[in-house]
Formats: structure tokens, C-alpha cells, sequence
């Protein structure tokens, strides 16, 4: 289902780099040895990994694009062993260390140490450096974000780090402070909808203008999701006539019908039965930060103007709350907070 997206997000970032500043920033960082460390952040499918991609591929050529899932397995003061992927060539590493949980600070100082220990292995007098890529940097613990600080400042001579996520206000300022910062704005619905018009020609496939407005408008401006989404159209129906509709995600449906169960009724039993749902939507891999900004969503639908301020506060509350990992804990929590508000509402407007 991703070959669309492989095959196309490069170009599809191209086309709509046209008129960017960031392309010609990071051309010019790329043709010299003084790169700083550098911190992506943004929406999810602006093209934040594909101008990494893009940026290393310039600093080291082709190398880079020779890559190996590794397997490694790093011990704990306390002797705990964590084993965590990581993407790997012989100049660079990419991992997410927020897949240890609370345990992020150790990998992150350890993968660091490993790199300073272990020079290239393909000498280049004009990159004298590894780059280590540290993804979603906005879930990792304020330990782990301290760490990292201190870490990169002691080897900054042999090792270049670049962070990629979301929300930079969840970032510690003497860590963006080290680094460059740059925002990738994600891209409007006209742009989207253009480069799915285009990615069908390139695919023969004619895709109508009316569909291609509808996939950029549901995909949230996310260009990722929006190729998805016409992969998935056209895995539907071949045809794409005017006749297609945009096709919803399942997890999306299925966040819907829990809306409607937690606003259809206030009870032990509802939330029970909604705790059993989050589980579902977890184990299925969709991200609680996701989940909790698409169920929040739905829920105000459903609410009066004098509840919504309630509502948003406590998700926010929860949501903060979600880094120290059992997301489960906290989810299930909101549904019980909004369940009480909701229930509470209800009977002051009835009596």
C-alpha cells in the first residue's frame, strides 16, 4: 500500500519546494564541512524525513542510502537490558529512543558514545563526521532531553545530530538552543491536491480534481496521508470517476463509534467497554497523541459551546501527561473526566 508514497513523496517535496527558502538553506549548509546540529520541526507529512534524507544524501552521496535495520541491546545501571531498532549505514544512524520509554536517557547517551568511539568508515576529508538522527525528540523524557544536551556538546567534534518532531514546545530550551532550528510548514490544500493529480498522471491514473480536493482536505494537509489515501481509492475502485468518494481510515470510523458510546451513555459500564476500544486502537498502532486529538475532536461535535473550554483543557491535561508512558492510563482517565463534565451537563440542562 506504500509504494505510492516511496516512489512519488521525493518529487511530490520538488514540486512543492519551488518557492522554499528551506531547500536552498540546507543546499547551502550541505556544501560545508561546518554543519550545526539541527532541529526539524513541524506537522507530520510536511517532508521533514525527506529534507533529511535529501541533506545527507548531498553531504555523504550515495552511502547513505545503503541502510540496515539493526537490532541493539543496551543494559541499564541496574543491569536492565533494552533492545531498540535503528536504522543504520556506515555515516549515519536513525533510531527513536522513545521506543524505551523511560529508560529513552540511556540510549541516547550510549548510541552518542558509540558514534564518538567509531570514526567512518568511508574517510571524507570534507565531512569529518557521523550524523546520528533522533526521531519524534519531542516524546522523550526531560531527563533524556538533558542528557542529550550534555552528550552533544562533549562530542560535537566527531558527531553532527539532527532532531526531528512535532511540537517543538515540548523541547527544552537549552537543547533547541544548540541547535538550528527549522519549521516545515505543512503544505496547503491547492499544493495537495495538485501533487495528487500529478502522481496519478504519472501513475496513468486520471484523477478528478473534485477528489483530489476532497483526499487534501481529510488528510489534514499531511501529504504522506493524502498519497495513502489515493493509493487506497484506487485499490477501490480503478475507474477513480467522479462517482469516488474519499475513503475514511478504519481507526477513524472506529474513533467515531467510540465517541458515540462515551456520549451515549455515562457509566461504569461505557467506560469499561470504551477502556476495551482504546486498548483495540493502541494494539492496532495507532499513536496516542492521535487518538486523543481525533477523539477530542469528535467529542466536541457533540458538545455545547459552554462545554468545549472544559473539554480541550482536560485533554490537553492528559495528553501532556502521556510522556511518561501507559498512555493507556491516561486516555482511559480523559474518558472518564469528559463521561463526568458530559453526564453532569446533562442533567443541569434537564433537570
Amino acid at each position: 500500500m506504500a509504494l505510492w508514497v516511496d516512489k512519488h513523496r521525493p518529487k511530490a517535496l520538488q514540486a512543492l519546494d519551488y518557492h522554499s527558502e528551506i531547500s536552498e538553506r540546507l543546499e547551502s549548509m550541505s556544501n560545508t564541512s561546518s554543519l550545526p546540529h539541527l532541529f526539524f520541526f513541524g506537522p507530520s507529512g510536511a517532508g521533514k524525513k525527506t529534507r533529511i534524507q535529501a541533506l545527507l544524501k548531498q553531504l555523504f552521496g550515495p552511502t547513505v542510502l545503503k541502510t540496515r535495520l539493526d537490532s541493539r541491546t543496551f543494559e541499564t545501571p541496574t543491569k536492565r537490558k533494552i533492545e531498540i531498532n535503528m536504522i543504520t549505514s556506515s555515516v549515519h544512524i536513525e533510531l527513536n529512543p522513545s521506543d524505551a520509554g523511560n529508560y529513552d536517557r540511556y540510549i541516547v547517551q550510549n548510541v552518542i558514545k558509540e558514534i564518538a568511539q567509531n570514526h567512518p568508515l568511508i574517510q571524507n576529508k570534507n565531512v569529518p563526521f557521523k550524523v546520528l538522527v533522533i526521531n519524534e525528540v519531542d516524546k522523550l523524557s526531560k531527563q533524556a532531553q538533558a542528557g542529550l544536551r550534555r552528550t552533544m556538546e562533549k562530542y560535537t567534534s566527531v558527531c553532527r545530530i539532527i532532531l526531528v518532531g512535532c511540537n517543538q514546545s515540548k523541547v527544552i530550551d537549552p537543547l533547541k538552543s544548540r541547535c538550528l532550528g527549522i519549521r516545515v510548514s505543512a503544505p496547503t490544500v491547492d499544493e495537495i491536491a495538485s501533487v495528487l493529480i500529478s502522481t496519478g498522471q504519472k501513475e496513468n491514473v486520471s484523477v478528478p480534481p473534485t477528489l483530489a480536493s476532497q483526499i487534501a482536505t481529510l488528510s489534514g494537509r499531511n501529504l504522506r496521508r493524502a498519497l495513502l489515501m489515493l493509493e487506497s481509492a484506487h485499490t477501490q475502485n480503478p475507474a477513480l470517476d467522479s462517482t469516488v468518494k474519499a475513503p475514511r481510515c478504519d481507526w477513524e470510523e472506529y474513533i467515531v463509534k467510540l465517541a458515540g458510546e462515551i456520549t451515549g451513555e455515562q457509566s461504569p459500564q461505557k467506560l469499561l467497554q470504551a477502556r476495551e476500544m482504546l486498548y483495540e486502537l493502541l494494539i492496532n498502532c495507532i499513536p496516542s497523541s492521535v487518538i486523543m486529538k481525533s477523539l477530542t475532536i469528535e467529542l466536541l461535535k457533540n458538545c455545547d459551546d459552554s462545554l468545549k473550554v472544559e473539554v480541550v483543557k482536560w485533554a490537553t491535561f492528559y495528553e501532556g501527561r502521556m510522556n511518561g508512558g501507559k498512555e493507556i492510563f491516561h486516555l482511559e482517565a480523559f474518558v472518564a473526566k469528559f463521561m463526568a463534565l458530559y453526564k453532569e451537563y446533562l442533567t443541569n440542562l434537564f433537570g
